[in-house]
């Protein structure tokens, strides 16, 4: 079996029928920032770790950025990635339209075998997660490396 596809860069303005270029929305192999105003207002970083993606969430994840994430993450899925940990340590804001990606994300990995967990909840982004129940379905872990080491190819269980 191959392993997953990497990232294809791109350049562009996000818009409804995709990318245009621009250095206003910027996907360098495995990263993303919106720009807004002329300051980030969010960015993701993808790593990889031991066949695991490592993601990276900082700013605010609105409906405006949900669409953007929806298309990255969708990126790593079809690209073969099935295993994820959200790091959420640095997300200021999250409204109801990234509750719901949240959980479309979620969803999309769970079909296709995979798991997602997360790690560095601030209080506020762990309270609409509590509220929505969605704490129910995400395993937390303190840290990125105790969420690696879950994972049952490390050696760890498959949830918290």
């Amino acid at each position: 079996m191959l392993g997953p596809k990497p990232l294809v860069p791109q350049v562009g303005t996000y818009c409804p029928g995709g990318l245009l270029p621009s250095p206003e929305f910027t996907v360098e192999s495995s990263s993303l920032e919106l720009l807004e105003e002329g300051r980030v207002s969010f960015s993701v970083n993808v790593r990889q770790a031991e066949g695991i993606s490592l993601i990276e969430i900082k700013g605010r994840l609105t409906s405006f950025e949900s669409r953007a994430l929806r298309e990255m993450m969708h990126s790593l899925i079809n690209g073969g990635h099935t295993n994820f940990v959200l790091n959420l340590t640095d997300l200021d804001y999250l409204d109801s339209s990234g509750v719901g990606e949240l959980a479309r994300n979620y969803l999309s990995i769970v079909k296709k075998g995979g798991t997602m967990k997360v790690v560095g909840l601030a209080a506020k982004v762990e309270e609409i997660l509590k509220v929505t129940q969605l704490s129910r379905v995400f395993p937390e872990f303190p840290d990125e490396t105790s969420a690696l080491e879950s994972f049952p190819e490390n050696g760890g269980h498959a949830s918290a």
